[in-house]
This record gives C-alpha cells, sequence and structure tokens, in this order.
C-alpha cells in the first residue's frame, strides 16, 4: 500500500511539474605543492567548473606543514557543505593535517602527492625508496632572514624533472613562476593524518622523478585508498598533463 502512494505521489509531482531539489555537489578545494602555483589546476578548474562543481584553486604559502595546513584548514571551515579536498605533491602533506577538525572534508584526493604517517616528513618519503631525482635538479638555494632556505628547480632542468610530458613552452612558463618552499617545510613531521578516518583516493604517474611511482603506490596502500589510479607515462605533474583523469577521480570521490 504505501509503496503504490509513494509511486502516485512521484508520478503526480512529474506531471503537476514540482521539481524534487538535487543535494548540492561539494566544493572542491585544491592545494597545490612546491615548484607550482595554483594555475597548475587551470585545466581541472575548467572541466569541474563545467560539471557544475564549484573550486578553490588555494594559494599554497609553502611556509611550513603546520602554517599551510592552518590556513588551508581555514579556507575549508568557511564553505558552507561539503568538501572535497585535494592536494599535489607536498600539498598532500598539507591536506592531510588541514582535514583535521572540519566535518565537512567528505574525501581527501591526492595527485601524486605525499601522505604521510604521523611523525613522517616529505623528504623522509621521497627518499624511502629509489628513483628519485630532484636532489640533483635544484637551484642554489636563497637563504631567508630567520635562517632558512627556499628551494626551487633550476629552470633549464625543470622540464624535464618535473613536467617532461607537458610542451617545453608550457613547462618553461611554469619554471619561471614556480613557487619556492622553504627546507623546513620539506622535513617538518606530520601528525595524525585525516586519511586514517576520512575515505582517500590517489592518481599519480609512473614517471614521476620527484616522488618515485613505489613511493606513491606504498602511500596509497597503506591509505586504504578507495580507488588508485596510475597514469602510464605521466610526470609529477599529472593535472596539467592528464587534467581529465584527475577531474574524473575528483568527481568519483564526490559522489
Amino acid at each position: 500500500m504505501y509503496k503504490r502512494v509513494a509511486t502516485a505521489a512521484v508520478i503526480s509531482a512529474l506531471f503537476s511539474g514540482t521539481v524534487f531539489a538535487q543535494p548540492a555537489k561539494p566544493t572542491v578545494v585544491l592545494v597545490h605543492g612546491a615548484f607550482a602555483d595554483s594555475s597548475s589546476w587551470d585545466g581541472v578548474v575548467e572541466i569541474l567548473r563545467k560539471d557544475g562543481y564549484a573550486v578553490i584553486a588555494a594559494a599554497n604559502p609553502l611556509r611550513s606543514v603546520s602554517s599551510d595546513a592552518s590556513y588551508v584548514s581555514d579556507i575549508v571551515g568557511s564553505i558552507d557543505g561539503p568538501v572535497v579536498l585535494v592536494g599535489h605533491s607536498y600539498g598532500g602533506q598539507v591536506i592531510s593535517t588541514a582535514a583535521n577538525g572540519n566535518d565537512n572534508v567528505q574525501s581527501l584526493v591526492y595527485v601524486a602527492a605525499f601522505a604521510p604517517d604521523a611523525g613522517e616528513a616529505a623528504a623522509d618519503l621521497a627518499g624511502k625508496f629509489p628513483g628519485g631525482t630532484l636532489g640533483e635538479a635544484l637551484a642554489a638555494p636563497v637563504t631567508l632572514a630567520d635562517g632558512d632556505i627556499d628551494l626551487s628547480i633550476d629552470q633549464a632542468k625543470f622540464h624535464d624533472q618535473f613536467a617532461q610530458d607537458v610542451p617545453a613552452e608550457k613547462a618553461a612558463l611554469m619554471a619561471a613562476g614556480q613557487r619556492p618552499i622553504t627546507e623546513s617545510a620539506l622535513t617538518e613531521k606530520s601528525g595524525e593524518p585525516a586519511w586514517k578516518t576520512v575515505p582517500s583516493w590517489f592518481i599519480y604517474g609512473d614517471a614521476d622523478r620527484n616522488i618515485p611511482a613505489q613511493a606513491l603506490d606504498f602511500m596509497a596502500e597503506r591509505a586504504g585508498s578507495r580507488h588508485t589510479v596510475v597514469v602510464e607515462g605521466a610526470s609529477h605533474v599529472v593535472m596539467v598533463s592528464q587534467p581529465q583523469a584527475v577531474a574524473d577521480l575528483i568527481e568519483e570521490a564526490a559522489q
């Protein structure tokens, strides 16, 4: 009896012009990593916006895990409704911290990203498995007034190290506009990570020269990734070279 009444109500509503409200899509917050900036998400943002998602590509300061995560946490806390939090490279460590205490974060997406456990640093994980060549590609460090140093990739080596599957002209622009990161940010230990309580998804390229694919696979497995996508031949900036694959996984995590 109940099923017949419910069905009749639905049919009546359809023919009377009543529209049932659809749940609002979550907001996607994108967090870039070291040696990149918010524009590295442009291709992904374009796809997500076309598919009806509100998107914020945060400007990650790249000063320290704690302060960067606090900044991103403030952005997430200002959003009314569910959030999919996405991090690239060092940005993965930032979102692992920033999601803590923000109950509106429904999922985490790691894009060629670090997912440290408590007590681990990005530098620890980068050197855990062989294959990474970032150290050989760094430019001369810049000494800061507080005694820390800023690290960046030598522009002449940027294409081959960071973005070998991106056209050379595009990679040259990325190299000139790269955001440096402090050495202390890369060596700062993580606290308890959000991926232990929040569902996670991972995507990375098997030709990543910053974080070896073996390390990325290890972190995805450890975090209990709901779906891990490995893009054949993709570089560290898989979101630049393969924006559709990255956007597809983000939308999967948003369901």
